[in-house]
């Protein structure tokens, strides 16, 4: 009886020990995010486990793995390790369908579970440019649209013109029919010039699922435009018996060939000296009769347009021979010289008015006493020592 008793005991005791370990056990799991196509690991980990087995299962709940024995039939479903504190497999090539919540369940008693949430990223479709039709007239409406489908979640469009972002665009994103992807569009609108032809408008997709690469949509303007002219002559001072090109430099799209040359609205009179060779008019020999106005005239589907260049013909005596003198520069010399002689004579003035002189004067000799102007003359030469002098200035 008291070894029955005993034993009992023992089996509880053990029971307790078990139940008390496998209460400690937990399956650990983490979410998991994989682009479309891609391969997802799902792993599930136990740090304590006293051989109790690990199983995954789907969404839909049906068994993946039991331990290291499959138990769906799908090829792209294997087993990654299997122990007893681990049961990892992998899903390639998944799919959007494959997207849910995977639960790895630890056969304890109660069993213990943990959930790991796949989530699959749907790739944006390449994108598209459309709504432009070559060529495109300078001044119109230019609307580009950029689309793209398939992105999971929706993606986002930017444009960019010559690398330059261009920030006022409308976007428009629209669920498809499978209610897990989008579909995103992008308008752009702008009035173009003729700076637009040959410009690269880029539309760029971003999204997580394109790993930091984008995809691009580019398109390359085509504008139309009137010619644009300028006259262009090879020396800036034609001179007579001399030769001279002028040139014709127009630009637009299409390009304007040939140009029409006239001088002074009508046709060039003399041909045999004026030559018209592409855009160049050639005068062999410049004279006096080749002055006037010319004039270029470019024009092409789209419109014309026209320059001027006024020519004169300067004589080359003139310009090399003698000078006559120069009237201003005598004018200056004469009008310094004037005023230096006035300049001086004042001075002289000046100086003379401050240096007294000193004379004697018949008073001055002591002739006051004399009777008669004789005897004052005689006394004055004998007295001319002790006369009293009298002073006068210069003027």
């Amino acid at each position: 009886m008291i070894w029955k008793r005993s034993a009992v005991l023992r089996f509880y005791s053990v029971c307790g020990l078990l139940l008390q370990g496998s209460q400690g056990q937990f399956p650990l799991t983490q979410n998991v995010t994989v682009v479309e196509g891609g391969t997802a690991n799902l792993t599930c980990r136990v740090d304590q486990n006293d051989n109790t087995s690990l199983q995954w299962s789907n969404p839909a709940q049906q068994t993946l793995y039991f331990d290291d024995k499959k138990a769906l039939r799908d090829n792209r479903i294997e087993l990654v390790r299997a122990t007893w504190h681990e049961l990892s497999i992998s899903v390639s090539d998944v799919s959007l369908s494959d997207e849910g919540q995977y639960t790895c369940s630890l056969f304890t008693m109660p069993v213990k579970t943990s959930k790991a949430f796949l989530t699959v990223l749907g790739v944006p479709e390449k994108p598209q440019i459309s709504g432009f039709s070559s060529p495109v007239m300078e001044g119109d409406l230019m609307q580009l649209t950029c689309k793209t489908s398939g992105s999971k979640p929706a993606a986002d469009i930017r444009w960019f013109k010559n690398d330059k972002e261009i920030k006022d665009v409308k976007y428009l994103k629209e669920e498809d029919a499978n209610r897990k992807t989008f579909t995103v569009s992008s308008t752009l609108d702008f009035r173009v010039d003729r700076n637009d032809d040959g410009v690269k408008v880029i539309c760029r997709v971003d999204h997580e699922s394109l790993n930091s690469t984008p995809q691009v949509a580019m398109q390359v303007l085509e504008i139309h435009y009137t010619p644009s002219v300028k006259i262009i002559p090879s020396t800036p001072f034609p001179q007579e018996g001399q030769p001279l090109v002028l040139t014709c430099e127009s630009k637009g799209k299409p390009l304007p060939e040939p140009v029409l040359w006239t001088k002074d609205g009508g046709e060039l009179p003399d041909p045999d000296r004026m030559v018209v060779s592409g855009r160049e008019l050639n005068i062999i020999f410049l004279n006096k009769t080749d002055n006037g106005t010319y004039r270029c005239e470019a024009t092409n589907t789209i419109g014309q347009s026209s320059a001027e260049y006024v020519l004169i013909v300067h004589d080359p005596n003139a310009l090399s021979g003698p000078t006559g003198p120069d009237h201003a520069l005598i004018g200056g010399i004469v009008a310094v010289v004037v005023f230096v002689t006035l300049c001086s004579i004042f001075l002289l003035g000046r100086y003379l008015a401050r240096h007294k002189g000193t004379y004697l004067t018949n008073e001055a000799k002591g002739a006051e006493d004399a009777p008669d102007a004789d005897t004052a003359i005689i006394n004055a030469e004998g007295s001319q020592v002790n006369a009293e002098e009298k002073k006068e200035y210069f003027i």
